[in-house]
């Protein structure tokens, strides 16, 4: 079929399944958006930023497993898509990004709105291509989908220059890819998948270290079922929140710079290490040459670029996590003895009684880790949790009873302000039946404020939950414990309006003084329909514990704050 590039953009995205668009103009990418506008197969959504489309197709991506979708001009357009880039490609989010690009006789010019964008996203994106032919954009587009979905996922950007999306050309989408040399390995080594199998067996303190990979692929019911065959202890990272279950009585907690006691003891005590899907990140590990020093370790990962990357692995295991679960449960059924680990689970027990996660409630100010177990209690499973990047977000991680993956949407390997906004509206438009709450600080909000437009435009009813102590709360933090309290430039006393602002961009606002408006303003926020604002007002001075200072070990945390 002939037709022209433009029209060979939509045709593949029609191809691949995708329901959903987030983008943004201009003139570079024009013929691409002539023949959106001629189509009814996918909708589009205009976000009022490209870094916001790129974040919104994430959320999308990360709450339905499904690959997102965000189109951008060339120039700044490009740019401004870089950090979401960055972002998705630190957490492996399957997402194709389509910029368009000057035409190829002013590549290298310098010319109006030109960038080297394949240059410049080459450190952040899996894969990219600059298409320079026609005859090429079908099995390009082709390709961009497979290599984001499949391994390890992440980001792939596709640069069309606007001439090749002028071009009349041939259009048959190939059936499948053939990439010599990229090849996915999923069922993992049989041998050494034996190999680790008689090491838990021999083990007498087994911990599964549960990392953001269990998401991805779709093994959170095999982990689980696991768990609960051999009886062995868990921890969660950040991004494997909700994998084993809130309420599932091993999982010890979270682990990290902002894990509980009881997780990151079980890490520094464990004998082995089973890695699942995680990639011992340096908010993990803490000081390395204290890092689960009488443990070895198997690491089970589809990347094998990450294994021995950071820690010298004992059993390495190229494979899907799901896949190797499941061959690691056949193997062990009738040999594992889940009484083996019992007092390995009590030594854990103990510690979380000796520590537990908490915090001293007041009924004079509302502390912010109120305000997550509040929303917990009224909205649990039944809720997607999105947040920005700082002291909200690791409250979200630690309070929040996350009850399944893919509940819980942040950035965190960059650690991207601004992302929790637009991540929601993807999260909700992927999954309208659900009720999304963007967790989010009067810092990270305004990042990305202008799209409140976007929501109300096409009435996407996000809740942002503003836990507002009028600071940049995380680098406060840092500068009370390790800066002799000098809040150089994060105090963040001058503000907007806040309910006047969501009500000018067509939205609703509540202030919140009291536990006692909390509820009204969540109820009323729920049954208005609207994207809102909920202005909580909180404890200015609340700081995020346990905490393992930067380069520390993780058996020495801060457990409480003491004056000098």
């Amino acid at each position: 079929m002939k037709m022209s590039g433009a029209q060979m953009v939509c045709e593949a995205i029609i191809a691949e399944g995708v329901r959903t668009v987030f983008g943004y103009p201009g003139g570079a990418i024009m013929n691409v958006y002539d023949e959106i506008y001629k189509q009814n197969a996918f909708r589009h959504i205009l976000t009022r930023h490209e870094q916001a489309a790129v974040h919104a197709a994430d959320g999308y991506a990360r709450s339905t497993g499904e690959v997102g979708v965000a189109m951008v001009t060339s120039g700044p357009g490009f740019t401004n898509a870089v950090t979401g880039l960055a972002t998705a490609y630190m957490d492996s989010i399957p997402l194709v990004v389509i910029s368009g690009q000057v035409p190829l006789s002013l590549i290298g010019t310098d010319g109006f709105q030109e960038v080297d964008a394949v240059g410049i996203s080459r450190p952040c994106t899996k894969h990219n291509y600059l298409v320079r032919s026609i005859e090429d954009l079908p099995r390009i587009l082709k390709e961009a989908f497979y290599i984001a979905r499949s391994g390890r996922p992440g980001p792939v950007l596709v640069d069309i220059p606007k001439d090749i999306t002028g071009e009349i050309g041939e259009f048959v989408y190939p059936e499948s890819v053939d990439l010599p040399t990229y090849k996915p390995r999923y069922k993992g080594n049989d041998r050494q998948i034996k190999k680790a199998v008689e090491a838990i067996l021999k083990a007498k303190k087994p911990l599964l270290y549960v990392g953001g990979g269990t998401v991805l692929s779709n093994a959170a019911e095999g982990v689980r079922a696991f768990a609960e065959l051999t009886q062995i202890p868990a921890v969660e990272t950040l991004m494997a929140r909700g994998v084993m279950g809130a309420r599932n009585p091993l999982l010890v907690g979270m682990v990290g710079m902002h894990g509980s006691y009881a997780a990151n003891m079980a890490m520094s005590e464990t004998d082995l290490i089973v890695s699942l899907g995680a990639r011992f990140d340096d908010r993990v590990t803490g000081k390395l040459s204290e890092f689960a020093r009488y443990a070895d370790i198997i690491h089970i990962d589809i990347d094998p670029a990450n294994i021995g990357k950071i820690v010298d692995v004992d059993y390495p295991i190229v494979g899907d996590v799901g896949t190797v679960v499941a061959k690691m449960t056949e193997m062990i059924r009738e040999r594992v003895d889940p009484d083996r680990y019992s007092v390995w689970r009590d030594i854990l027990k103990r510690y979380d009684e000796l520590h537990p996660l908490g915090y001293e409630d007041s009924e004079e100010v509302i502390k912010p880790q109120w305000v997550i177990e509040r929303l917990g209690e009224r909205l649990g499973g039944d809720a997607i949790i999105t947040s920005d990047v700082g002291q909200h977000q690791m409250w979200a991680a630690q309070f929040y009873p996350f009850d399944r993956p893919r509940q819980w949407i942040n950035s965190g390997g960059l650690g991207t302000m601004g992302f929790g906004f637009p991540a929601a509206i993807g999260a909700k438009v992927g999954n309208p039946d659900k009720t999304v709450i963007n967790v989010t600080g009067d810092g990270s909000i305004l990042m990305n404020v202008q799209e409140l437009v976007t929501a109300a435009q096409y009435g996407v009813p996000v809740i942002n939950v503003i836990l507002n102590n009028h600071f940049l709360g995380m680098v406060r933090q840092w500068q009370t414990f390790f800066y002799d309290k000098r809040y150089s430039e994060t105090d963040l006393s001058f503000q907007p309006d806040w309910k006047a602002l969501a009500r000018a961009c067509g939205g609703e606002g509540y202030d919140v003084e009291s536990k006692e408006q909390f509820d009204e303003a969540l109820d009323a926020a729920i049954a208005s329909g609207k994207v809102c604002f909920l202005n909580v007002a909180v404890d200015r001075f609340e700081n995020v514990l346990p905490m393992v200072p930067a380069g520390g070990a993780l058996y020495n945390m801060l457990l409480e704050h003491k004056e000098k």
